[in-house]
């Protein structure tokens, strides 16, 4: 028998987290496969089902549409899945029981980890989107201290998720607001952290590119693109031309897919080849 974990999703041909997965597998020479399987909206249910017979199976990572969906699958959520409302990631535990949780808010931070150690005046940080992956980004960006500006095309349900995930005093904004320049004069920035983040699919291939004039941006900020596809986004791109620091999408996908490897088969990943794990990715 070779036990194995996967990703559902519909589509899911795109997904990269096989190749993740089983670059690690690799490395650490163990007998174990990581797998793709396009489970439809009408087809999870009978997914989950067929799986908690498998004895082989270990787990999956859940991406869209699913990741609200599975709440009502699985036999218990961790809290910080409960809370995002969102699992992307479903393990079986020790007592067979399927366990939800979500790893998205901690791929996310992991990039950050070096500067949020540091004490800050302040932390602010403009996040663009108010789907799916803002959840995430929003509660741990909350927990982290900072205060959100959360733009979405729909302002009230900015503030509804806003309400909902993040304490202490936040803002919305229309998200064309940052589509026009401003001549906004920004204070003494030194010893803050700014961020401006994009939790939308605006810029994915076959999407409409994400409009943001760089003018809205404190100096010093740091542009983070969840997108994944391309990795090299127009967004990045024109941040770097204004002059900011910028963090890509593979960078949180693979600091997801790390927790969860560990939860699937028991060990750490070798994260020692991020480098060349990159690269493959990258090809």
């Amino acid at each position: 028998m070779t036990i194995y974990a996967e990703v559902i999703g519909d589509p899911i041909a795109q997904s990269k987290s096989p190749a993740i997965h089983t670059f690690w597998l690799e490395k650490l020479g163990l007998d174990a496969e990581y797998r793709a399987h396009h489970v439809t909206t009408d087809g999870l249910a009978e997914y989950i089902a067929a799986r908690r017979e498998d004895t082989e199976w270990r787990g999956c990572n859940v991406t869209m549409p699913h990741k609200q969906a599975v709440l009502a699958l699985v036999d218990r959520l961790e809290p910080l899945a409960k809370r995002v409302g969102a699992v992307n990631t479903i393990h079986r535990a020790k007592d067979g029981k399927l366990v939800g949780r979500n790893t998205d808010v901690a791929g996310f931070l992991e990039p950050l980890q070096q500067r949020l150690r540091k004490q800050h005046y302040f932390r602010m940080a403009r996040v663009l989107g108010t789907g799916g992956a803002a959840r995430a980004i929003v509660a741990g960006l909350s927990a982290e201290g900072f205060t959100l500006v959360l733009a979405g095309r729909d302002p009230e349900k900015a503030r509804e998720l806003l309400d909902e995930l993040a304490e202490g005093e936040h803002h919305t904004a229309p998200l064309a607001h940052f589509a026009k320049a401003t001549d906004f004069a920004f204070d003494d920035r030194e010893g803050c952290c700014d961020l401006v983040v994009n939790a939308s699919p605006l810029g994915m291939r076959g999407q409409p590119p994400l409009a943001f004039d760089w003018s809205h941006a404190p100096p010093g900020s740091i542009a983070y693109d969840i997108v994944t596809d391309p990795v090299e986004t127009d967004f990045l791109k024109s941040a770097r031309e204004a002059g900011f620091e910028t963090i890509d999408g593979l960078s949180m996908l693979i600091g997801q897919a790390a927790a969860a490897f560990t939860h699937f088969f028991g060990e750490e990943p070798p994260r020692g080849h991020d480098d060349e794990l990159r690269a493959r990715l990258m090809a």
